[in-house]
């Protein structure tokens, strides 16, 4: 689907700031063992030892408390750890939000072109922390991250709808990600022939998605990575975003002030502010017109070749499936991804073997079905109003959100 207008096409990387800000999502390996504030506030320490990461349990009655073991180093790799010096409290911005999404900024000590190929993101707090992204800061873009940092008091800066850093790759088709944590992820090391580089002088930013209706205590995440020197032998993994609109209305015969669209829009914006609020919107350019129920699709152009290695989906806690789908309802249609019943607490990434060539003129496809009728099963919905639920970035929000993770010629 192309879109439609100049004004749509800008809006892009609208849509994509807001839309790699507001995610939680699975981690980025390929499957398997072999195939999956800087200075003063962050610090980074090498380390030849292993570690576990934890489980996660969001208040909605389910929990994934058993660690996950860490693969041995492969040859020539070695561990960098990037964590909090000290405790972060979350808070919500503002009221009556029940989300924090704070980023720090973080320095691995790079001095040579180096590549990581594997992320394993620590919760320092799981029962809180609803997602953590790790995304790339080049080197011409770290004073500037450093001074979003400096203007924040305490640790790292409030970033709903995006980092406030621009990055390289700020768009759907190529998201600035290392890595990243959800519930049920662990450790994703990437292939042997795959690396993310990594230029002398970077920064990462870790932005973690704190989930206060679970409570508020103090976190202390961390993530650590393996890294190896650029031989030029590996091929880069990039990360394609293919979100969906979220359009659910309340049930039949159910109302409330937050039953009509208008309003819940407004909520969001109140929330998360006019940007990351703008995003329900914003994902009709992308997508087309706005149409009410309890099932959204998005089908995006692929406009660079390049090979599915896999694949991952992301929604909260009323979703109920997700699949994403090459060339749908054309010759070569094949499903990369179908989750008939999704788990929130399950969202690792899918290898796709074999892996899926694609080309110019192909199409990919997401869709995602959410149910209202969830929410009074769930406990972290207790007491919530029903409203017409559109995208948005807090945990009793919806998303829709395929991740396609790809290597090109």
């Amino acid at each position: 689907m192309k879109l439609r207008s100049t004004g749509a096409r800008r809006s892009l990387h609208v849509v994509a700031a807001a839309v790699a800000g507001a995610l939680a999502l699975a981690s980025c390996g390929t499957g398997g063992a072999d195939d999956p504030a800087s200075g003063r506030r962050v610090t980074a320490e090498a380390s030849t030892t292993s570690t576990t990461s934890s489980g996660h349990a969001d208040g909605h009655g389910s929990a994934s408390p058993a660690a996950k073991p860490q693969a041995p180093l492969r040859k020539g790799e070695r561990f960098v750890t990037l964590r909090m010096p000290a405790a972060y409290t979350p808070k919500a911005p503002a009221a009556p939000g029940t989300d924090d999404y704070r980023c720090f900024l973080l320095d691995p000590h790079l001095t040579a072109k180096s590549v990581v190929t594997g992320v394993n993101v620590l919760p320092g707090n799981p029962s809180v922390v609803h997602h953590v992204i790790l995304f790339r800061i080049p080197p011409a873009q770290v004073a500037r991250a450093q001074a979003q940092d400096d203007q924040s008091p305490g640790q790292g800066w409030t970033c709903f709808g995006g980092t406030g850093v621009e990055s390289q790759g700020g768009t759907l088709d190529d998201a600035p990600w290392l890595g990243a944590w959800a519930p049920g992820g662990g450790e994703s090391l990437l292939a042997k022939d795959l690396g993310m580089p990594l230029e002398p002088g970077s920064r990462i930013v870790m932005q973690v998605h704190y989930n206060l209706l679970a409570g508020d205590a103090p976190d202390t995440s961390a993530a650590k990575l393996r890294v190896a020197a650029d031989d030029g032998t590996r091929k880069t993994l990039d990360t394609v975003l293919l979100p969906a609109p979220v359009e659910l209305p309340c049930r039949p015969g159910r109302s409330g002030a937050l039953c009509a669209r208008e309003a819940a829009v407004a909520d969001v914006q109140r929330r998360f502010g006019a940007g990351a609020g703008s995003t329900a919107n914003l994902l009709h350019l992308l997508c087309g017109p706005i149409k009410a129920g309890t099932a959204q699709s998005c089908t995006r152009p692929v406009t660079q070749a390049g090979t599915i290695r896999a694949v991952a989906g992301h929604m909260h806690l009323l979703g109920r499936s997700i699949s994403v789908v090459v060339n749908q309802g054309r010759k070569g249609e094949r499903t990369v991804l179908d989750l008939p019943i999704w788990d929130f607490d399950n969202q690792g990434s899918k290898p796709v073997t074999p892996a899926v060539a694609v080309k110019p003129g192909d199409t990919l496809t997401v869709t995602c079905r959410h149910d209202q009728s969830l929410r009074d099963q769930l406990p972290a919905l207790a007491g919530v109003p029903e409203r017409y639920v559109v995208w948005g970035e807090g945990t009793t929000d919806e998303m829709c959100l395929g991740i396609v993770l790809m290597t090109r010629p």
